[in-house]
């Protein structure tokens, strides 16, 4: 799609396909061997006197962090559907991503030209399972089984492409068998926007004609306002509907200056600070990605206030350090291109920044804001790892430092008991490119073992605990007494803190510090302790109460406290929709069973049917394959992370 975009507005001259891994933004060598977008990339193009900005994201479940950081950044975004799978597992989370970040969207409804295309399946499935009411403003056209065109509802004109680079339409008039229709269409997407217009809404009950200004005016608003979403279609293989989908990105996506102000929060008064997109404003920029090229620390910055020149000096707020911008690049994929400074609303790479990760932000010398970081997943599979030979022992410990500072979601550390080197990621896949980096990348040479499913624990029922530590470290005396009690929490909530008596700040700090390390590892399994809610209900002080002493003590009572309460082992879940032809689609729902899933339906999709079920992940190894056997190579499948359950 974005290979389309970028030909269109000119800014690439011949365009190449992601499956063949020809496709521009594509252009890690990982990418081009396996014919898919594993990394964010930006650029920038020009269509009718704007600037647009774009970053590329991939679709695949393990590089969700890719999204999730873009999405930070982002102004508007387009989600690309497909009108046979129509919302797949992973559509669900792009748009949970979108929604928590108030990013305001359309969609394209993409591959109307394959078989078993169904457009208005796909805009039921935008309501029910993303809960938002789809806006049509064009409808597909058919000749027969092919697919030609699309009929604009807003201009009540049909657009024609020929079977060429599609970079021109017929404009023409709408085929008398297929005006009816159409002007119904059109009926129901004017009645939807009087729903949000008051002036549409006394134009539409009074019969008046409404003219295409207007309605443009009222799109833009309901989609800028998250109200409804835009659905255009089209082909991006077969060249059709992109031009449109350009003009909608212009036409109902915000500016930089219609966005809602990105707010920030001073670290010192903890008060709430709007940052306005003003160019003569004081400096804030977002680190969202780093990585490192050819050797090089790049630093992508989104530009909310301000200017950032080269040679420049900006405060990391986040870390509170100073650091000097070396050279600014305007990107185009992995093409630099050298810019003595970037304004508010500039997506930019930057070399020179070298203590700034992703989630930092940079301000100049003497602020305190901060912005809001981004939210890491846990990972959820791993596999020990060594280095082929000593000579590669110090270049892993390198590389391991840069693959972690690039990629938030890979975890490298020691296990404390074997001294095995562990891996972690968040799916198969995921730990396959990491290796492939550490060799290509960062020229290291290593030995893998098999994947493992990382498991959490939590508790199973309330109980209380009471641990007094008095114990000599050193030459100090450390004393400690702590009662608390433990409780299960909801899943997903994470760990809940409170200490119910009031305290120096100091001994809470202590306190909270050994509650945290207790959830480190839980007493039954050595897993990571998550979803507990946790009531520190009395602290006794003395005169030898220590810091030290409270941490250790508040350590015990909790690991004491969850022996009690029993412990329960956690495994990943994974919610998976594969979609198979009829012929086979009582082995695929056999397989899954076999696999110990929770079939939660199948529905019809013309010949196609989508199974719809969540799975342990630790049983999803290899299903690739297997679903590709079971269909004749027929089959597709996509999942995402659904959570932890109790195994």
């Amino acid at each position: 799609m974005t290979e389309r975009v970028l030909f269109y507005t000119g800014k690439i001259h011949r365009m190449g396909e992601v499956h063949d891994g020809q496709a521009t933004m594509d252009w890690m060598p990982q990418e081009q061997e396996r014919g898919i977008t594993i990394t964010s990339a930006v650029t920038t193009c020009e269509w009718n006197n704007h600037e647009i900005h774009i970053i590329d994201t991939p679709g695949h479940v393990d590089f969700t962090i890719e999204v999730e950081r873009s999405l930070r950044v982002l102004d508007g975004a387009v989600v690309i559907l497909c009108a046979v799978g129509g919302v797949q597992a992973q559509t669900e989370t792009v748009w949970q991503q979108c929604r928590k970040y108030h990013v305001p969207a359309m969609a394209f409804v993409n591959k109307l030209d394959r078989v078993g295309a169904d457009f208005e399946s796909v805009l039921g499935q935008i309501k029910t399972r993303l809960e938002v009411t789809p806006l049509p403003l064009q409808v597909p056209f058919y000749e027969g089984d092919v697919f030609r065109g699309v009929i604009d509802l807003i201009s009540m004109k049909l657009m024609l492409w020929d079977e060429t680079m599609g970079s021109s339409y017929d404009v023409v008039s709408i085929p008398a068998d297929r005006l009816e229709e159409a002007m119904k269409e059109r009926e129901r997407m004017v009645e939807h926007l009087a729903d949000f217009d008051d002036e549409i809404m006394e134009l539409f009950l009074a019969g008046e004609r409404i003219d295409e200004k207007k309605i443009r005016q009222a799109v833009r608003k309901v989609t800028v306002e998250e109200r409804l979403i835009p659905v255009l279609c089209g082909s991006a293989l077969r060249n059709k509907g992109i031009q449109l989908l350009i003009d909608g990105i212009i036409d109902y996506l915000p500016s930089p200056l219609e966005v809602k102000p990105v707010l920030a929060h001073d670290k010192t008064t903890m008060e709430t600070i709007p940052v306005s997109p003003d160019s003569k404003g004081p400096l804030v920029a977002y680190v969202f990605k780093v990585y490192m090229d050819e050797g090089r620390r790049m630093v992508y910055l989104r530009i909310y206030s301000g200017v950032l020149q080269v040679g420049g000096e900006v405060y990391n707020t986040t870390r509170g350090v100073s650091e000097k911008v070396a050279r600014l690049f305007a990107m185009h994929a992995h093409v630099k291109q050298r810019i003595e400074q970037a304004s508010a609303g500039d997506i930019v790479a930057a070399v020179g920044l070298k203590d700034s990760v992703t989630g930092d932000t940079l301000a100049m010398a003497g602020e305190s804001i901060v912005l809001e970081a981004i939210d890491i997943q846990k990972p959820v599979i791993s596999m020990a790892i060594e280095p082929k030979s000593t000579e590669y022992t110090e270049r892993l410990q390198e590389a391991m430092r840069k693959i972690m500072e690039e990629d938030p979601t890979i975890k490298v550390h020691e296990d404390p008991d074997t001294g095995q080197v562990i891996l972690a990621g968040m799916g198969e896949l995921h730990l396959e490119i990491a290796l492939d980096r550490f060799r290509t990348a960062f020229g290291v040479e290593i030995n893998v073992g098999k994947p493992q499913v990382l498991y959490c624990a939590t508790v199973e029922r309330t109980t209380q605990a009471e641990k007094v530590f008095d114990k000599l470290i050193g030459e100090t005396l450390h004393h400690g007494h702590v009662e608390l009690t433990v409780k299960p929490s909801r899943r997903g909530s994470g760990n809940a803190f409170h200490i119910d008596q009031a305290l120096e700040d100091g001994l809470k700090g202590h306190i909270m510090n050994g509650l945290e390390e207790a959830c480190l590892a839980d007493p039954e399994f050595g897993y990571e302790v998550v979803d507990i809610d946790v009531l520190v209900n009395r602290v006794v002080m003395t005169d030898k109460t220590t810091g030290q002493g409270l941490k250790i003590a508040s350590q015990m009572a909790l690991q004491d406290a969850m022996k009690k309460a029993g412990v329960v082992q956690l495994e990943p879940i994974m919610e998976l929709d594969a979609l198979s032809p009829e012929d086979y689609v009582g082995d695929v729902v056999g397989d899954l069973s076999a696999r110990k899933a929770s079939i939660e339906g199948v529905v019809t999709k013309g010949k196609q049917h989508l199974v719809k079920a969540y799975v342990p992940l630790s049983n999803t190894f290899g299903y690739s394959t297997a679903l590709r056997s079971l269909t004749r190579g027929r089959g597709s499948f996509s999942m995402r992370f659904s959570g932890f359950d109790r195994v």
